[in-house]
C-alpha cells in the first residue's frame, strides 16, 4: 500500500487576502519539507507576477514572508492521501482540510484560487456554500507535469493582483 503523504500547515495571517490552493505537496516538497520546492514548478515565478516581487530569488523563509506581504495566503486542499510519485491522479485516500473553517478566520480574504484542476474539483467541493463568498479562481497548474508553457499560464496568474488591491 502506498504510503500516506500529510499537507503542510497554512501560511496565512489576518491580513491575507488571496489564498492560493494546491493540491498536496509533491516528493519533492515533502522531501525537503517546503512549498512548491521542485526546480521545474513555476509557482513562485508565477506568484511573483500576482505579487508584485520577485520571490523566486529569495531564500525559502523570506519568500514566505514576501507572500504574506503581499497579502497572498498558502495551503492545500488535500491533508493527507495515499500517493506513489507525485501526480495528482495517483492521490488515493484523500482527507480534505476545512477550507471553509480557515477562510472565516482570515478577516480580509476576497479570493480564492485554485492551483491546477485538482484543487479545484477537490476545494470546491470543501468550500461548499461558503464559496459565494469570495471571488473563486481556477489557475492552470504550475506542476512541470502540466505541459502548457509558462508564457500561456502567466496571464491568469497575472490576473490576480487586481484581488490583493
Amino acid at each position: 500500500m502506498d504510503p500516506r503523504k500529510h499537507s503542510f500547515p497554512p501560511v496565512v495571517d489576518a491580513r491575507t487576502r488571496l489564498l492560493v490552493l494546491g493540491s498536496l505537496p509533491g516528493e519533492r516538497s515533502l522531501a525537503e519539507q517546503r512549498y512548491y520546492a521542485h526546480p521545474q514548478n513555476q509557482f513562485w515565478r508565477l506568484i511573483s507576477h500576482a505579487a508584485g516581487r520577485d520571490l523566486a530569488a529569495l531564500d525559502y523563509p523570506d519568500r514566505l514572508i514576501a507572500l504574506l506581504d503581499a497579502r497572498i495566503g498558502l495551503w492545500d486542499v488535500v491533508a493527507s492521501a495515499r500517493r506513489t510519485g507525485s501526480t495528482d491522479a495517483a492521490l488515493r485516500d484523500v482527507e480534505g482540510h476545512d477550507i471553509a473553517a480557515l477562510a472565516a478566520t482570515l478577516p480580509d480574504l476576497r479570493a480564492i484560487a485554485f492551483n491546477g484542476g485538482t484543487a479545484f474539483r477537490t476545494g470546491s467541493k470543501q468550500l461548499g456554500a461558503a464559496a459565494t463568498r469570495y471571488t473563486i479562481v481556477a489557475l492552470p497548474s504550475s506542476s512541470p507535469l502540466h505541459t502548457i508553457g509558462f508564457e500561456k499560464k502567466l496571464p491568469q496568474w497575472e490576473a490576480l493582483r487586481p484581488l490583493l488591491a
